[in-house]
């Protein structure tokens, strides 16, 4: 991979890396206080819970994202990005533009989705 189509991608990569952490600032600033005072009956409580908790799935998904993009920065940094790691053959460079923290090629993103799709 050239120089610059690394660098781009690091740019790419920081970039979500910097908007999933404001995400998270912002909802820790805003969502995450519950204060029932607030709340006048039972029904607006439950309503604000459930807000809450899917809150909080959203910050799960946030932190499983960044997780990925720390690992593409890393791969980055170690000279291995851009390659899957179940056949270890180069990510085509259409699917890293599309998904610069993938770790997979479409091949095997497809094969392990079809297996996924087998267990349900």
């Amino acid at each position: 991979m050239k120089k610059a189509e690394i660098q781009q991608f690091r740019s790419i990569l920081e970039g979500k890396r910097q908007d999933v952490i404001s995400r998270a600032e912002e909802s820790r600033e805003k969502d995450m206080m519950l204060d029932t005072s607030d709340l006048p009956d039972e029904i607006d409580l439950a309503s604000s819970e459930y807000i809450q908790s899917f809150t909080f799935r959203l910050r799960g998904r946030d932190r499983t994202f960044l997780k990925k993009i720390d690992k593409a920065l890393k791969k980055l940094d170690e000279g291995e990005f851009g390659m899957c790691e179940e056949c270890e053959e180069p990510i085509s460079f259409k699917r890293l533009k599309a998904r610069p923290e993938t770790t997979l090629c479409i091949n095997c993103k497809e094969d392990q989705e079809r297996e996924e799709k087998s267990f349900n």
